[in-house]
C-alpha cells in the first residue's frame, strides 16, 4: 500500500522578521503596506538579502517611507544600474491608514517601526508597528517573564 500523503506544508512566506523591534518598543497596532521596488531589489528579498534591523518609517507630505531598509544588490544584477541599497522606499497604504498613522504620530506620540516583511500574492508586503518605547526596566521584565515561562515548561516537562 502507498503511504497516503499527510498535510502538505504550506510555504513560508515571511522574508524578515525584526526581533529587535518588538524588544525595544510596545507594538500596539500593526499595518500592512505594499512597497515601490525596483527589479533588483524584487530578485534580493527572493533571496532573502534585506535588513530591517536599523530601519523606520516616516511621514513627509502625507506619504510613508522606509528608511534604511538595506537590500544587498545581488552579484548577478545589471551592469548598466548602480543599485543604491539604502536608499528611501516609498510604501502603499490606504487614505484612511495614513490619517490614522499621521494622528498617532504626530498628536500622542507613536514611532513607526517595519516589523516584518513578507510575500502576499506575489507581491512584497512590509507590517508596520505603531510603537511606543520601552524603559530598561521594561526589557527586564520582559526577560524575566520569559525565562519563567521557560522554567515552567521544563518543570511541566519533567513531571
Amino acid at each position: 500500500m502507498a503511504k497516503s500523503k499527510s498535510k502538505s506544508k504550506k510555504p513560508d512566506n515571511t522574508i524578515v522578521v525584526n526581533k529587535k523591534a518588538f524588544h525595544d518598543y510596545f507594538i500596539e497596532d500593526q499595518f500592512e503596506a505594499g512597497l515601490i521596488l525596483e527589479g533588483w531589489e524584487v530578485k534580493s528579498l527572493r533571496a532573502s538579502r534585506i535588513q530591517i534591523k536599523e530601519s523606520y518609517v516616516t511621514i513627509k507630505n502625507g506619504e510613508a517611507w522606509l528608511f534604511g531598509a538595506h537590500i544587498s544588490p545581488l552579484p548577478t544584477a545589471s551592469t548598466h544600474i548602480n543599485p543604491d541599497p539604502l536608499r528611501t522606499r516609498k510604501l502603499l497604504l490606504h487614505r484612511k491608514e495614513l490619517g490614522t498613522l499621521i494622528g498617532a504620530v504626530e498628536r500622542k506620540g507613536y514611532t513607526l517601526v517595519p516589523v516584518s516583511m513578507y510575500w502576499k500574492g506575489g507581491l512584497a508586503k512590509l507590517k508596520i508597528g505603531m510603537a511606543k518605547g520601552k524603559k530598561q526596566h521594561d526589557k527586564r521584565a520582559n526577560e524575566r517573564e520569559r525565562d519563567w515561562a521557560r522554567e515552567k515548561q521544563r518543570l511541566l516537562k519533567i513531571r
